[in-house]
């Protein structure tokens, strides 16, 4: 066979030669939208490689992007690997504190940002000193900041070509920090072989499945685990790709993925809640073949929302920025064609799904042993493949990497004997009562399926009898009331135990959320230490 090294390349050429008329579609956040090519983003893209050649950055410099999902953002995906450098994607939603350590951590050299998020720079730039240019992915506005440079600028005298490099499969292509939810954020780096390997598997019909007819929205940000790698993924297949920017607008979500005619569309839980209540005024999505949903498990009612309501499938999805980041999807198996609905629903769609091809999974006891795929033995979960990190950037967190090369997940899983798995809890948000685990994600899916509730978080408090019991935090529909008495009988009659019961609930307006849109657990201990 030929040693042909699978790098950045081999995506973006494929796309500017063979698919150079499909569409990219953007709308900014300032409501426009902006079309154009596969091949004039090639084009494009090729100018971006010449300007950071002219800026005198060199290969292996990590090049940062500050920006929502984009065309230009689509550029930097390209332009910077292509180039021999590393695309270091940096979450705008961090604090100024986090966003100071990444990048020194880093040691970016480069930053591209959006107009709007400029800010988040004049305030910490005097304690980036690594970092030597400033480039506005759009017009420049009012700003301290000394010698920024327009995007526009930076590009349009360059030429349109750039002769592919002979980069090898090994090297870093791009970086992506952890949110830092249990200590400093860790950087993944992802290798250009990790990433055509990653953007085959979602792709595939085993991933999220999707190729040239498809039009294919990630309303998963661009500054995450590459989009979950959609952008990569979606341009070598050579779909239509459409990108939405900016704060969320449910009903201009909607419109623009109708507009559009959007067959597959991934993103949070939060993301399908809101626009459920959108598609309840009487919108709809006739294009839409299925949702891929991960980030964290989707609430049973939602995805049945979504099955009979809409009549658009919710295919869970499960991964972490270490893996890439996906990692397991719930299809059905062609064996399971004459199943019904519930028995579906509990065997596979409410499952984190099975490990793509690629992917091992282990579930192990707390001696190391393997726990049987039995649909109710419980331990932690361990992945390795070849899109799973083998080090945090920096040799940040060697702990978390096992003597026989697993990575240890941090969540904790049951697998059943259909080969599924679900992520019963993170190890840090199982609640220990009386000496009995009772699982978070499982109460708070149970309480999500009450009509009168929008979203629920349920953390422990410390309780001097039980050591732990837990507390939902529950956000309740407008106009409608909620009961302890009520949480309860519905808690019992999904299957929870009576000592399982909760004996209180708080009633909060929203569940905060972490810079990617899940549920951030930490606020919600400190907001209720007892």
């Amino acid at each position: 066979m030929m040693d042909v090294e699978l790098n950045a390349w081999l995506l973006f050429g494929h796309a500017s030669n063979h698919f150079a008329h499909t569409e990219i579609v953007s709308r900014l956040p300032d409501a426009t939208l902006h079309r154009y090519t596969y091949g004039e983003m090639a084009g494009r893209a090729q100018q971006l490689m010449h300007a950071l050649d002219a800026l005198g950055t060199e290969p292996g410099d990590r090049i940062a992007t500050l920006a929502w999902n984009s065309y230009r953002h689509l550029e930097a995906y390209f332009g910077v690997p292509c180039s021999r450098r590393v695309l270091h994607t940096l979450n705008l939603r961090l604090s100024p504190e986090d966003l100071t350590y990444i990048i020194g951590h880093a040691g970016d050299t480069t930053i591209l940002v959006d107009p709007d998020q400029l800010h988040l720079l004049e305030a910490v730039v005097d304690q980036i000193p690594s970092v030597r240019h400033i480039v506005v992915l759009g017009e420049i506005p009012d700003t301290t900041l000394k010698g920024v440079i327009a995007y526009e600028d930076l590009i349009a005298d360059e030429p349109r070509t750039y002769g592919p490099l002979p980069i090898a499969e090994r090297d870093p292509m791009g970086l992506c920090y952890t949110s830092g939810t249990t200590g400093r954020p860790k950087g993944a780096v992802y290798t250009h072989r990790s990433t055509w390997l990653h953007a085959s598997a979602v792709a595939s019909t085993s991933g999220m499945s999707f190729g040239p007819r498809d039009a294919v929205l990630a309303q998963v940000p661009m500054f995450h685990a590459t989009a979950w790698g959609m952008p990569y993924a979606a341009t070598a297949a050579g779909a239509k790709q459409v990108f939405y920017g900016g704060p969320l607008d449910a009903g201009a979500l909607v419109d623009l993925m109708d507009g559009e005619g959007v067959t597959v569309a991934a993103g949070v839980p939060t993301v399908w809640l809101a626009v459920a209540e959108e598609l309840a005024t009487g919108k709809r999505l006739p294009s839409i073949r299925h949702i891929v949903c991960g980030g964290s498990q989707p609430a049973r009612a939602l995805i049945e929302r979504y099955r009979t309501e809409f009549s658009i499938p919710i295919v869970q999805a499960w991964g972490m920025t270490e893996t890439s980041p996906l990692a397991s999807t719930a299809w059905p198996q062609q064996r399971m064609g004459d199943w019904d609905e519930t028995r579906l629903t509990d065997t596979v769609r409410t499952q984190a799904g099975q490990p793509l091809p690629g992917i091992d999974v282990s579930i192990r006891d707390d001696q190391g042993g393997e726990v049987p795929f039995d649909g109710e033995s419980m331990g932690d979960l361990y992945v390795r493949g070849p899109w799973v990190i083998d080090g945090y950037f920096g040799d940040d967190g060697t702990d978390a990497f096992s003597d026989d090369g697993w990575f240890r997940t941090g969540d904790v899983a049951i697998g059943n004997p259909d080969g599924y798995f679900v992520i019963a809890d993170r190890t840090k948000d199982l609640i220990k009562s009386g000496g009995e685990w009772i699982s978070s994600v499982e109460m708070e899916a149970a309480i999500m399926a009450l009509p009168e509730v929008v979203e629920a978080a349920v953390v422990s408090v410390p309780d001097p009898k039980w050591q732990e019991r837990p507390l939902p935090c529950v956000v309740v529909r407008p106009g409608a009331t909620l009961t302890l008495e009520r949480l309860r009988e519905h808690l019992e009659a999904s299957g929870f135990a009576r000592w399982q019961l909760p004996g209180r609930f708080e009633l909060i307006e929203a569940v905060p959320k972490t810079g990617v849109g899940k549920f951030d657990k930490k606020v919600l201990r400190a907001r209720f230490p007892g």
